[in-house]
């Protein structure tokens, strides 16, 4: 059953969480600069260089779940006019 949240701010809450607690040891560093798309519900992944297509699949995989994105290795998933900071 999935547990589709309305807040988007608990499900950045719970993906960052998710993330720091069992994910980025897995793939940190081998994977930094590639986005991740986590299912809140199942903390299933997807890893890819480009954010669209680790989006879709994860979509595909879980459909109508939470999911949350980031970018490995960086505190944010993107920039507009400045340079990414790592974390």
């Amino acid at each position: 059953m999935k547990n589709i949240l309305s807040s988007s701010d608990e499900v950045v809450r719970r993906g960052q969480e998710l993330y720091n607690r069992s994910i980025r040891s897995r793939v940190e560093p081998e994977h930094t600069g590639k986005y991740i798309v986590i299912d809140i519900g199942s903390g299933e992944y997807e890893i890819d260089i480009d954010h669209a297509e680790a989006s879709n699949r994860a979509a595909a995989k879980h459909p109508g779940g939470s999911l949350f994105a980031t970018r490995i290795g960086f505190r944010t998933g993107g920039r507009i006019g400045a340079k990414a900071v790592r974390a």
